[in-house]
């Protein structure tokens, strides 16, 4: 994609890419109230799997169509931590363990984003997701979907899942702490 291209879409909101993560943020009410209200377990595994592949086919449609924006590269991982925090805080309920996932990703989220905030600030960019936030992604999705189909996991099975995502979240943090925070010191 050309240069001129992409600087094309880098400041506009409405965008397919940024569509898509409004509409999961949309879903996370529906998927909240089948949980909750309906214990419909089948449907809200279904809302939660297409949540995720919108996730992922907005970004296969910003980098392919060179529709990369500051705003997307905002909304998208609200609108997937948002659905994740929502259907772990709905899993706490049945599985106590998944209070350690929620609780680190409320703190890893504050600490990317004061330091993001600053690196923003510093730099005047907005920087993208590394690997291993979207490493993060893909396990507590997993962790979730998990849970949601195997209605009476083992403990021993439960705590296995959970400790495998909450070591990829610990690493992710320390990583974009890592990188945020050498961008905050070396950036005049």
């Amino acid at each position: 994609m050309s240069e001129t291209m992409e600087n094309k879409y880098q400041k506009k909101i409405i965008t397919i890419p940024n569509l898509l993560s409004f509409f999961r943020l949309c879903l996370i009410p529906i998927m909240v109230w089948l949980y909750c209200v309906k214990m419909d377990y089948l449907w809200t595994t279904l809302i939660l799997t297409l949540s995720g592949l919108t996730d992922v086919v907005d970004g296969m449609i910003a980098r392919k169509c060179g529709m990369i924006s500051d705003f997307g590269k905002i909304l998208d991982p609200i609108a997937d931590k948002l659905t994740q925090a929502a259907m772990l805080f709905c899993l706490v309920t049945r599985f106590p363990c998944m209070m350690i996932p929620l609780a680190l990703m409320v703190v890893k989220e504050i600490f990317a984003g004061v330091t993001g905030l600053l690196t923003i600030y510093k730099t005047k960019e907005v920087m993208g997701a590394d690997w291993h936030g979207k490493a993060t992604t893909v396990s507590i999705y997993a962790l979730m979907v998990v849970h949601l189909v195997w209605y009476a996991i083992p403990d021993i099975f439960s705590h296995i899942f959970t400790g495998i995502c909450v070591g990829i979240m610990l690493m992710s943090l320390v990583m974009y702490g890592i990188r945020n925070m050498r961008v905050i010191r070396t950036t005049k």
